[in-house]
């Protein structure tokens, strides 16, 4: 009777803290908007997307691969990242270890000498620790045994906070992987720029030759009394101009070759490459899939979506902090007066148990502040979901833009280059006969230049453009 009066009181108590616990207040909430348009810019609904592809099968040039499969291994930033990821992955563990229970080995030695001139001394002082031997002056206390504490998981507030330390080291793993995915991007645009800058330099160089076999031109038909000093000094300015532009871009070429060295983690060296490769290079034929492959292809997207999920939980054990919790703790060893008795059953056995059951009733504004605070980040997290949901499909439909109106703008500067090439020999025959100025040599041999020049840069962009589609559509990583 007494036990289940016990028992009864207990249910009560606890049924009356649960009710008091369930008065929370009410917080706005908000339904994440997953849907995305059919497709990209009114294209057709073809479900092969490029991001399926392994970037060793993407990029064919040996030299690029090299320089990633370094970068994946060496790059500081990844490793620092590998090293969060191992952060992430202890805090499973910890969480795992608040929801098991706690047990621990002691033991202790003291020895106690209290003052006869209290109520405990005096109360040694006048009972014989056994019939015929007094109390030892000091007492001795030495124990040793196994104790034991666990918060009975009731709201699963300790489940879920596992799972939500669980929810993040996912995210973290997919944050590595979408840094992967730029890193390759990087590395790969930063290799197509620097054959591009040697193409560059080549054309410069080219081009000073002509100049140079212009400038003797000119110089015969000063003495030839044809022109004057002034078109020969124009003449020698532009070779002048023609060779400072090759200390910028060998000056460029240095920062990239850098910029590439400092992504695999070393000291400046050359990069190796084959830069008489870049003109024969055609951009790949991209295909982009469907919007709705970027919820599972991208890894920003993933990232975002395991974090909402880790918000949701967060929220559940923050609810969880206004209903009462119950604790068990409990412990079982040997304690005696002195080593000797220590291991002497029944008389040196110890063991207690004990519950406690509570429930915040006082601080519940400090509670409530908290579980506002975590449904604040749920909905932060919502809202990042979705802007990076957003995001993603705006720089695919960007890109694809991109790589069209590159198509065509190649098309339409190869034609001007080809024209101006043309022009060049045409100009230079017309001043040999004199029926041309030397200004329209100059212009036309400005020209030509300026148009090599962009047409190299516009297939360097073209390169880079289906680089940066692989990346947008989430290839690289897996």
């Amino acid at each position: 009777m007494l036990k289940q009066r016990i028992y009864q009181g207990l249910s009560a108590a606890f049924l009356a803290l649960a009710v008091a616990g369930c008065k929370m207040p009410q917080l706005v909430t908000r339904d994440v908007r997953r849907s995305v348009p059919t497709t990209y810019n009114n294209s057709t609904q073809d479900t092969l997307s490029t991001a399926k592809v392994r970037w060793q099968e993407f990029f064919t040039d040996p030299n690029l691969t090299a320089l990633i499969d370094s970068a994946l291994q060496r790059n500081q930033e990844l490793n620092i990242t590998q090293q969060e990821l191992q952060i992430a992955r202890n805090e499973i563990q910890v969480r795992k270890g608040e929801y098991l229970p706690s047990v621990t080995l002691g033991g202790q030695a003291a020895l106690d000498r209290v003052s006869r001139y209290t109520i405990q001394g005096a109360t040694e002082d006048q009972i014989n620790i056994q019939p015929d031997r007094r109390t030892p002056d000091p007492l001795g206390n030495f124990q040793l045994g196994a104790y034991a504490s666990w918060e009975v998981d009731i709201w699963h507030k300790l489940r879920n906070a596992r799972k939500s330390a669980a929810t993040r080291y996912l995210a973290s793993v997919e944050g590595r992987n979408f840094m992967v995915t730029n890193l390759i991007a990087e590395i790969a645009t930063s290799y197509y720029e620097l054959l591009a800058l040697d193409n560059q330099l080549l054309i410069l160089q080219q081009n000073i030759e002509i100049q140079d076999n212009a400038l003797r031109v000119v110089r015969q038909e000063k003495e030839a009394a044809r022109v004057t000093e002034l078109a020969v000094k124009r003449f020698e300015a532009q070779i002048q101009n023609t060779i400072a532009q090759q200390f910028t871009t060998r000056q460029r070429i240095t920062e990239t070759e850098n910029r590439i060295n400092f992504l695999l983690g070393r000291f400046p060296q050359p990069i190796v490459r084959n830069d008489a490769e870049f003109s024969n290079l055609v951009p790949k034929t991209m295909q982009a899939g469907i919007p709705a492959q970027l919820l599972s292809n991208r890894p920003d997207i993933r990232q975002a979506e395991q974090q909402l999920v880790a918000a949701k939980l967060d929220v559940q054990v923050a609810r969880a902090n206004f209903y009462p919790s119950l604790g068990i703790s409990g412990g079982v060893g040997f304690g005696a007066f002195k080593p000797g008795l220590l291991f002497t059953t029944p008389g040196a056995l110890l063991y207690s148990i004990a519950g406690d059951l509570s429930a915040p009733l006082i601080n519940r504004n400090g509670i409530k502040a908290l579980y506002s605070s975590a449904n604040a980040l749920q909905l932060q997290a919502v809202y990042n979901y979705e802007r990076t949901v957003l995001n993603a499909y705006i720089e695919v439909a960007n890109q694809l833009s991109n790589i069209n109106n590159l198509e065509q703008g190649y098309e339409a500067k190869l034609k001007e280059v080809q024209a101006l090439s043309l022009s060049i020999r045409i100009s230079n025959s017309l001043f040999r006969s004199v029926r041309a100025d030397y200004t329209e040599v100059l212009f036309t041999q400005r020209d030509a230049l300026n148009a090599r020049f962009d047409l190299t840069e516009t297939k360097m962009k073209q390169l880079n453009a289906t680089v940066n589609v692989y990346r947008a559509l989430g290839g690289g990583w897996n």
